[in-house]
């Protein structure tokens, strides 16, 4: 079998994430209703989702733009029902919303078993995950993934189709033998598709809004769904498989 080049996102690819923010803007809803008493959670939480979403085109996945969404969304209500801004609850909010980043990170199961499968096979696993440098740093080192990926780590404040580009230049990837795995369908499966390589979706057990697009993009390459990151290597395999035989006919 000819080589591949599989590039793996990390949060809700390789390791658990949206389920950790969840429950940090679920104390952050719980806290402001204290606060806002007409005004109800699920108010709070689109308010909070919506300023979270505008800011990324001004300030990508950088860390501090989720805990400025709490501040944000405080503000607003205090405009929206006279309240008075507090500087210790601002203060409060942010520290909240920095809490998400300091809850140690689990593997998705069969993250090392289908890694290490994929290692042994001979194929090329680069990782490129979204968000800034010192967090995702933080996480490649507790799940110990420069076992499978050594430096081959690139990590993209705005993940899109040109941050994906410019990773497929720098590694001088064949597209036909060239792979991106993730649960993103904005930032992982749309760039994929639109660079001609092939994609994996893997849905998340619960998907950030942002994530969730249409996929209507004109593309040659294999564009297949799968429900857990075990069964990666054997979809990988088999169009491999199909590929070939296709070729010979």
């Amino acid at each position: 079998m000819e080589k591949q080049n599989i590039l793996f996102n990390l949060d809700d690819t390789l390791s658990y994430c949206n389920r950790y923010f969840n429950l940090v803007i679920g104390e952050f809803a719980d806290q402001m209703t204290t606060w806002f008493d007409s005004i109800t959670r699920e108010e709070i939480k689109q308010k909070q989702l919506q300023i979270d979403v505008e800011a990324i085109s001004q300030h990508g996945l950088k860390s501090e733009r989720f805990p400025e969404s709490f501040v944000g969304t405080y503000k607003y209500f205090c405009d929206l029902t006279g309240k008075e801004k507090k500087n210790d609850e601002i203060q409060y909010l942010r520290k909240l919303g920095l809490k998400v980043f300091e809850i140690p990170v689990e593997p998705i199961p069969y993250m090392n078993e289908t890694l290490q499968l994929l290692k042994e096979e001979g194929h090329e696993l680069y990782l490129h995950t979204g968000g800034d440098e010192a967090n995702q740093r933080r996480k490649i080192a507790q799940l110990e993934l420069a076992t499978y990926f050594e430096n081959r780590v690139f990590i993209s404040e705005h993940k899109d189709t040109t941050a994906l580009s410019d990773i497929l230049k720098t590694i001088n990837a064949n597209p036909k033998v060239t792979w991106m795995i993730g649960n993103s369908l904005r930032t992982d499966i749309v760039p994929a598709l639109e660079m001609n390589i092939h994609a994996v979706y893997i849905p998340a057990e619960t998907e950030w809004q942002y994530n969730v697009v249409e996929v209507n993009v004109e593309h040659s390459s294999s564009f297949l769904t799968v429900n857990s990151l075990q069964e990666v290597p054997d979809v990988i395999y088999k169009c491999i498989n199909e590929q070939t035989m296709s070729a010979y006919r």
